[in-house]
Parts: C-alpha cells; sequence; structure tokens
C-alpha cells in the first residue's frame, strides 16, 4: 500500500514541541530551565551511582533514557499549567479544558447563554451528563437548574451532575475541573453513554441573547449553532 501523503497543515512533532516550549516560556520564564535542570539532575544521579558502582557505561545509558522520561513528564505538567494560566479568565476557558480531557467524553460547548456572557456546557460520559458553568454563581445557579431539567426530559433516570466553575466560593477553580471531573462515579457503560448522546441531540440548541437592543431590519440566525 502506498504510504499516505503527509498532512502540510499538520504540524510535525518536533514543531509541535516546540510551539509548546513557547507557550511554557511565555507563561514561565523559568519553565524550560526546570525541564533541562530536572533531566540533568536525574542524568548525574545515574552517572554518580555507576562511578560507585563501577557499571559507569551501563548505568549512564539507562540513567539518558530515565531523564528523558523525567524531562518529559516535567515538561508536560507546566505544559499543563501554562495552558490554565492562559485560560484562566477567558469566555469559554471550562469548554477548552473539558474538550482536552482523555476518556470517553462527548463536550457540546455553550448549551446555554445569557446576554451577560454566563454560559453551560455540557459533557456526557461514563459518570452521566455533567453541566458545568461559567460566570458568578448567583446567576448561574438559576441556569444550571434549567438545563438540568430540560436534559432529563429525555435522559429519564441517568444521573445529571452540575458543576460551577470558578474562584468562588463553593465553585471548582479551572485548574481542579478535569480532576473533579474524573473522581465522579462511573454509573454508565458505553453503550448506555451512546444513547444518551443520541438523546441529547434531540434537544433544540439554546442561542445567546446579545446585550442592547436588536438592530432594525436584523433576523435571528437559523439552525443550531456549533
Amino acid at each position: 500500500m502506498a504510504n499516505k501523503p503527509a498532512d502540510p497543515d499538520r504540524p510535525g512533532r518536533v514543531k509541535q514541541l516546540r510551539m509548546v516550549a513557547q507557550i511554557i516560556k511565555k507563561a514561565n520564564p523559568k519553565g524550560m530551565p526546570i525541564v533541562y535542570a530536572s533531566a540533568l539532575a536525574t542524568l548525574a544521579v545515574f552517572v554518580v551511582l555507576g562511578l560507585v558502582t563501577g557499571l559507569v557505561w551501563q548505568l549512564i545509558v539507562l540513567g539518558v533514557m530515565v531523564a528523558v522520561t523525567v524531562g518529559m513528564v516535567v515538561f508536560g505538567q507546566l505544559a499543563q499549567r501554562a495552558q490554565y494560566s492562559m485560560l484562566d479568565g477567558q469566555p469559554g476557558a471550562a469548554a477548552a479544558i473539558l474538550q482536552s480531557m482523555r476518556g470517553n467524553w462527548e463536550v457540546t460547548p455553550a448549551v446555554a447563554v445569557t446576554r451577560d456572557q454566563d454560559v453551560v456546557h455540557r459533557a456526557v460520559g461514563y459518570p452521566g451528563i455533567v453541566l458545568v458553568s461559567e460566570g458568578p454563581g448567583a446567576r448561574v445557579q438559576k441556569m444550571l437548574v434549567a438545563e438540568k431539567k430540560r436534559v432529563q426530559r429525555v435522559a429519564i433516570d441517568v444521573p445529571v451532575y452540575d458543576i460551577q466553575c470558578g474562584e468562588g466560593e463553593g465553585q471548582v477553580p479551572l485548574n481542579k475541573l478535569q480532576r473533579h471531573m474524573m473522581k465522579l462515579p462511573r454509573n454508565l457503560k458505553k453503550q448506555a453513554v451512546s444513547e444518551v448522546n443520541y438523546r441529547l441531540r434531540a434537544l433544540p440548541q439554546t442561542l445567546p441573547v446579545p446585550k442592547g437592543p436588536m438592530p432594525k431590519g436584523a433576523r435571528m440566525p437559523r439552525g443550531k449553532m456549533r
């Protein structure tokens, strides 16, 4: 079989790492030096052990592999922190975090939006249906209750959780949202998750209401907004 041509719009592995490194550097100037220092410190430990035991070359080879692994782990952690710092305070930040989660999750951003830019996102997975809001607690609570009633009309007997994402009292900070989601109990099997998603697709999308009066002659858009 002929090899598939490379996608010119898709960056290579090395280019992706460079892009992430630039993001880390922008968010934390000390980030990349920490990555290099952690890898070199790990290699130094293996070199010392090699000198003590007399297995210098064997432990150096092993140390290089372990050092690269340690460096990549630290690199990944710093990249995640940089992502959180860039998204924090931005509209739709919770949706971006939800969409980057691993596992069998289907995320639908902005299933409910207000003119104050308060928003509710929906995620469906093994725990059931999870509604995640962005905005002040007093305002978004009413949205969560309304959206919860709306989804329960088509997803009967399916657990529905609501989470307020933010820095207010009783809210889950953005950098802890994924961890909070992963702690939810697994209530559904894979087939049930697919069935719930199919039911929810029948729900009409709630369009955001813009602030201020609508201009003369303007018309509301037709169809679903993605």
